[in-house]
């Protein structure tokens, strides 16, 4: 029973991550949403992240001190670099395609994502196992449907390219995160990501030519913001850190199936946001993919990984 006790324990922790990030990332879709309707997109999320990467930090320090802290250059270009990819190219340019399409349809074509890390892993020759590969694959049908329909009447050809460009940048840094060096301590890693993905959202912001009217930006958009920076970065993206270092990569990808259901959900039920046909087909497909790719994740053992610190209290 005891020698049991420790990999029970970390079961427990590893389906308590995913179910965060499952329900907080589903609903980042609908906050993004209503953010960008007074503040522009990249600026929103660089607003998000600074912010978010600023309060980890300070509460990461007085917690853990100093050596929280402590990381050589690779490991802290490793970060830099995973930050970029998942935030400044994956979400930057979320917001960007929910300008075009709505938030459920962004959600449900993000589930490509699992197909990016899968064809990332062939080309490394981490061949995943035949039933993962067909879940994925399964999954991906669904996203196909959605791609060839457009979805609904408020999605457009531009939305849906940006949208998949956004899912290889994210799959591109979850893949890299668990192969390049990387701080020792997944919340400072977090820190670094964030911070990273910000300073990237801001200097794209600028190029782009976007900016802020405060005096414009609403209270309802305010408070998504709010809701983004304090529940989907601290506490959705810290979760899927600390996953990508602890469980296997093709499981942790399983959000990008269960996020868009949620999101469809709370797209229809609080914007209004039609729910058609082809619609309800993909989302029937990739709940199929993302139960055989789970159910054969869970048979498999995972590799062994370092133990992580503790997390604040």
């Amino acid at each position: 029973m005891r020698q049991d006790s420790p990999d029970s324990r970390k079961a427990l922790l590893i389906w308590g991550a995913l179910a965060i990030v499952y329900v907080v990332w589903g609903s980042t879709y609908l906050a993004i949403m209503i953010t960008i309707e007074t503040i522009p997109p990249l600026l929103s999320g660089a607003v998000r992240f600074v912010t978010a990467a600023l309060v980890l930090g300070v509460a990461v320090w007085l917690l853990k001190g100093r050596s929280a802290f402590r990381m050589t250059w690779r490991e802290a270009g490793g970060a830099a670099l995973v930050g970029l990819l998942l935030l400044n190219g994956g979400n930057g340019m979320v917001a960007v395609a929910e300008q075009h399409i709505s938030s459920g349809v962004a959600a449900l074509l993000v589930a490509s994502t699992p197909l990016w890390l899968v064809v990332f892993r062939i080309l490394f020759r981490d061949r995943p196992q035949v039933l993962t590969l067909v879940g994925v694959l399964i999954g991906f049908g669904g996203v196909a449907v959605l791609s060839l329909s457009g979805g609904s009447d408020v999605a457009d050809g531009s939305g849906i390219v940006i949208i998949l460009l956004a899912s290889l940048s994210w799959a591109a840094g979850s893949f890299l995160a668990s192969r390049i060096p990387m701080p020792a301590n997944p919340f400072s890693a977090s820190t670094v990501e964030m911070a990273a993905g910000g300073v990237g959202l801001a200097l794209t912001a600028a190029v782009m030519g976007e900016r802020l009217d405060v005096a414009a930006v609403s209270t309802r958009s305010w408070t998504a913001l709010v809701y983004l920076i304090m529940i989907g970065s601290l506490i959705g993206f810290t979760a899927y850190a600390w996953l990508l270092g602890n469980a296997p990569i093709s499981l942790v990808s399983t959000y990008a199936y269960v996020n868009p259901v949620v999101a469809v959900v709370l797209g229809a039920l609080v914007l209004s946001e039609p729910i058609t046909g082809s619609m309800v087909a993909a989302g029937v497909v990739i709940v199929i993919g993302v139960a055989l790719v789970v159910s054969t994740e869970r048979r498999r053992r995972p590799e062994p990984v370092p133990e992580p610190e503790p997390a604040p209290a």
